[in-house]
């Protein structure tokens, strides 16, 4: 859970973070609104709350419908929220949020078609088609961590019911695992060592690793570019972007893990689509706070 105040230039005026996984939704919602008003004793000025979920949605309505790695089903987030905090809310996926950022603000600006992944837990997504944020018919789209790369692949992780997704193959999740394999086959890795110690081999791990140059970490991040590039070559061919923006904690491993992924672009993709630009979002991680931020600004304005 990430929690800021931003102001109309986009600036975060304040920052915190409390981690919710395993918690049930009353308690992430009793720890959201407990962070909230944290943030508004800080920022009292604010003057309307955006909220990204890692959900599908039903925007009209302001109902979170399902969640693959969250306790959430058909909750009415909006409503409980704003009844809550006593203030205008609106809430969006998370990816979706992130998208409308790098959009207006960073590694997408200035385009009128983009497609956004962001890469942590699970993979989400973002559609920037004609210059306007896609949403689907009723708010649940752009679920593109939910391609599938690998129709015979493992089953996909939390609540999703299918199999070979990229979310389950080129996720941090994924990452940590690959590099868990690593580490038991490979007696001199780095990676080994650390799970000689005790210590968990996790994404984040893998990339700094990585990026320290350790020459198996290396091989895991490539394998997880790769399999990122299968999906971006599909994305690309269906909706031409003019650039493609990779965010999410695992993109801090660069181009060790853009490459990959671009050359599994050029190789799969059709012409032209297998020239589009994959680049490192501009934000990073308060892409998803300046987004909510920023939709919560339009959407009063309307």
């Amino acid at each position: 859970m990430a929690i800021g105040v931003v102001d109309a230039d986009h600036n975060v005026l304040y920052r915190a973070t409390e981690r919710t996984f395993g918690r049930d939704l009353d308690q992430l919602l009793d720890e959201l609104e407990s962070e909230l008003h944290e943030a508004r004793r800080a920022c009292p000025e604010a003057t309307s709350l955006g909220i990204g979920i890692p959900s599908t949605l039903d925007h009209e309505r302001g109902t979170a419908i399902s969640s693959v790695n969250l306790p959430i089903v058909d909750v009415p987030f909006r409503d409980l929220v704003a009844e809550r905090m006593g203030m205008p809310t609106f809430i969006d996926n998370d990816a979706n949020l992130a998208a409308l950022a790098e959009h207006r603000f960073g590694a997408a600006k200035g385009t009128e078609n983009a497609i956004l992944l962001t890469i942590g837990t699970g993979i989400g997504g973002g559609l920037v088609l004609g210059g306007e944020l896609y949403r689907g018919s009723t708010g649940a789209g752009a679920e593109l961590g939910h391609v599938v790369i690998d129709q015979a692949g493992p089953p996909c992780q939390g609540n999703c019911p299918n199999r070979g997704c990229v979310e389950v193959l080129a996720s941090g999740t994924a990452l940590g695992r690959e590099g868990r394999i690593a580490a038991e086959t490979h007696p001199g890795s780095a990676l080994r060592r650390t799970l000689a110690r005790g210590e968990e081999v996790t994404g984040r791990l893998v990339t700094e690793v990585a990026i320290a140059g350790d020459g198996i970490a290396v091989e895991v991040v490539a394998t997880i570019g790769r399999r990122l590039g299968v999906a971006l070559s599909s994305l690309a061919n269906i909706f031409e972007p003019e650039v493609v923006v990779i965010g999410g904690g695992v993109s801090a491993a660069g181009d060790l893990l853009l490459e990959p992924a671009r050359e599994q672009l050029r190789t799969r993709a059709l012409p032209p689509m297998n020239g589009t630009p994959v680049v490192p979002a501009a934000l990073g991680p308060d892409a998803g706070m300046i987004g909510a931020a920023e939709m919560a600004l339009e959407e009063s304005a309307d």
